[in-house]
């Protein structure tokens, strides 16, 4: 085609991060790809099942399918034809095989599949067609081209049988880039927040998702079964703050050279045997209502429970159970997880932390919340009342920072 010479791909290599993309999925309307993460997940741009070349790919990628389980290693075929979806050439098989509808083409020029100016349904579009191999952290291993008589396939193919457990990637175990903090909160502190909890009781807890540019809040017991009891007690609070401020706020400026001023709830968390109550893999910022969101700290009130444990698929299968006290500080960006209750409850304190550039921040995206969630209001500092309780911020003491 004339003038193809000219065109800009974009042009990933190995050590480069994959770009995070949403997308439909054969099953899934909303595929959101950095939840992935934690396992190797193999790309193919097969463009389309309609010809050789793609049905070429797809053979290659199935006759191997004991590789793709969902635990060592996930396919994905993305495609760029309709047709393949009308005429069912193409269909997910869990655990491990999924297909990515990229009709609109956005996930193919992010990866140069296409030019970064192609549009498809507007008439011919020149393709690149290749592998992508991408580590547990969302990071390119390797990019194979599809090649003559199918030796790109091969190559990929041999590849994929030879990397080593995920949680090994890089050669040796990784520890995931938290902070551990003993005797944040003392017994006596986490005794009355747990009477709190006992005494109020607990509602159901949501969680966060974009929908048509807003920040709707979501009940699903699939991807998260929790209850949350909000503390109020003037009291606590103040003890709360403190304990933030004089033993989390210091130790995340000396990691991490960053001031926090601001906390985002106050609530007790409930994780119970009954049902299994679990959280599954998540970041705590991926809405234009959390985006502020900085740090989370997690700590543990109680012991005595069985499963509960908080793990960070990216950098392997180990997971935490901190003793009652410690915090867990992270940020909010780490994919996370927290695997189901088996036995008894976990009762947990599960703020956020941010500073007053990310306050400026949450005021401005106040236009992107749905309705029946209440808006930041940066002079806030009382927990925020019954109507708000989603998403209240009262702010630490402007010793904090």
């Amino acid at each position: 085609m004339p003038g193809d010479a000219v065109r800009r791909y974009v042009d990933l290599q190995p050590g480069d991060p994959a770009p995070w993309f949403e997308q439909r999925g054969w099953e899934n309307p909303r595929y959101v790809f950095d939840t992935a993460a934690g396992r190797w997940l193999v790309l193919c741009f097969f463009a389309s099942a309609s010809d050789p070349v793609g049905r070429e790919a797809l053979a290659a990628a199935l006759d191997r399918r004991d590789l793709f389980d969902d635990t060592h290693a996930s396919f994905f075929g993305v495609t760029l034809d309709p047709g393949d979806e009308k005429r069912g050439r193409i269909r997910d098989s869990m655990p491990g095989v999924r297909f990515i509808l990229d009709f609109d083409g956005s996930v193919s020029r992010a990866y140069g599949a296409i030019p970064d100016d192609s549009r498809p349904g507007g008439g011919r579009v020149p393709v690149q067609r290749f592998w992508f191999v991408i580590d547990p952290t969302l990071r390119i291993v390797a990019k194979i081209p599809f090649g003559p008589d199918g030796a790109g396939h091969r190559e990929a193919i041999e590849m994929i049988e030879r990397l080593p457990a995920p949680g090994r990637h890089a050669g040796i175990e990784l520890q995931a880039p938290i902070l551990m903090l003993p005797d944040v909160f003392e017994p006596s502190l986490c005794e009355a927040l747990i009477e709190t909890y006992t005494r109020v009781g607990g509602t159901p807890s949501g969680f966060m998702r974009q929908v048509d540019g807003r920040t709707v809040l979501v009940h699903d017991p699939g991807h998260k079964r929790r209850r949350d009891c909000h503390v109020e007690a003037p009291e606590l609070l103040s003890r709360i703050q403190a304990r933030i401020r004089r033993r989390v706020v210091p130790e995340i400026r000396k990691a991490h050279q960053f001031a926090v001023t601001r906390m985002e709830r106050y609530i007790v968390a409930c994780y119970d045997a009954q049902d299994a109550w679990h959280f599954n893999a998540h970041r705590d910022n991926t809405t234009r209502g959390t985006a502020h969101r900085r740090f989370a700290v997690s700590i543990n009130l109680n012991a005595g429970f069985e499963g509960g444990e908080i793990g960070f698929p990216e950098y392997g299968t180990r997971t935490f159970k901190p003793a009652p006290g410690t915090a867990l500080v992270f940020s909010c960006s780490l994919l996370h997880a927290v695997t189901p209750v088996t036995r008894g409850r976990r009762l947990a304190f599960l703020p956020f932390l941010y500073d007053d550039a990310a306050a400026q921040v949450r005021e401005a995206n106040n236009a992107f919340l749905a309705d029946g969630l209440e808006p930041y209001r940066p002079d806030e500092t009382q927990p925020a009342s019954p109507a708000a309780r989603e998403g209240g911020a009262p702010a630490l003491s402007p010793e904090a920072g």
